[in-house]
């Protein structure tokens, strides 16, 4: 039964064997320069220290795993607490909290480790209104760890209650403001609920539409920066042009050389977004047999937006044409 228990593909039997072999060739070796002897050099002294189930290829892969393991237990693994602090934080930040309760059972110092803690908290949810107040006394960076995470797991099924439950444990205050922050900066909120979240709260959505700096940036990928962080609705209504209306006031207002000297406005800037999102649907569909070209796209563009050189909006052209979609 243990046999079969342990029954490896054959390249694992492979890497199995030549570990044991190279484990068995340095034994030998010490004990020829411990000994003074020369007699064990051969094929029968290196056939009197092979276990005793070993018969060659076939091998039993128990006593394989067993041989493994004692060479490791003796050179032993790495500790965290020997690494730099930044290598630690980035190896425990790909755990999620249960995992990371569970290696602080194992590494104690770093599970009490507050500083750590801290860090693991503001790497992955970089703004929260505590941040910013006045800590209470035995407040716990793990335990707000784990709120955090717990949070971030009820918002992803249901936004609202999850902000809820931030607001109840004082991680969030109830501001369109904070809120926004606290979105812009999270990694762990899911798109498509936090989609349903900012089409309910607008106010949330226009602080968080501030929040973006569109300056020196070029027009496509700005509006890619942009869906980034507030993901576009897969069907066109008034939630996708209330997304670009607001888009096209925040970037006049980042450029307003590149808007004097282009002669745009916001409505221009308007026409040309849903002109990108439709120009890279057309490039990018495998649906569509026949794809705009560069001519065809000026044309169509110039006719809404007659203030727009041609240059320029070839420039868009070739920009989705190389990069991809502007709303992937």
């Amino acid at each position: 039964m243990g046999q079969v228990l342990w029954r490896l593909p054959p390249r694992q039997q492979q890497q199995l064997r030549e570990d044991l072999a190279d484990h068995l060739a340095d034994r030998q070796r010490e004990e020829q320069r411990g000994a003074g002897r020369g007699d064990l050099a051969g094929e029968e002294g290196l056939q009197r220290r092979l276990p005793q189930h070993y018969h060659g290829p076939g091998t039993d892969n128990y006593q394989l795993l067993r041989a493994r393991r004692a060479g490791k237990a003796q050179c032993g693994f790495i500790d965290l607490e020997m690494l730099p602090p930044e290598l630690s934080i980035t190896i425990l930040s790909y755990l999620n909290a249960t995992d990371l309760c569970l290696a602080g059972c194992v590494w104690q110092g770093l599970g009490h480790d507050e500083y750590l803690w801290q860090g693991l908290c503001k790497s992955t949810w970089g703004h929260c209104s505590i941040y910013n107040q006045r800590l209470p006394t035995g407040f716990s960076y793990r335990r707000l760890y784990l709120q955090l995470d717990e949070g971030s797991l009820t918002f992803n099924a249901n936004p609202q209650e999850g902000i809820s439950y931030f607001m109840s444990k004082g991680i969030l205050l109830d501001r369109p403001t904070e809120l926004a922050k606290f979105i812009f900066y999270t990694r762990r909120l899911n798109w498509k609920m936090l989609r349903i979240y900012l089409d309910e709260r607008r106010d949330v959505l226009d602080e968080l539409v501030t929040l973006h700096n569109f300056r020196n940036q070029f027009l496509p990928n700005a509006l890619r920066d942009f869906f980034r962080h507030i993901h576009a609705p897969e069907e066109r209504g008034e939630y996708l042009e209330t997304l670009i209306t607001k888009f096209s006031q925040r970037f006049c207002i980042c450029n307003p050389a590149l808007v004097r000297e282009l002669g745009l406005s916001p409505d221009a800037v308007y026409v040309l977004c849903y002109s990108l999102i439709l120009l890279s649907i057309d490039l990018t569909s495998p649906h569509v047999k026949n794809k705009m070209s560069k001519r065809e796209f000026i044309r169509n563009t110039r006719r809404a937006a007659h203030n727009v050189s041609d240059d320029f909006v070839g420039h868009l052209y070739d920009n989705i044409y190389l990069i991809g979609h502007v709303a992937a």
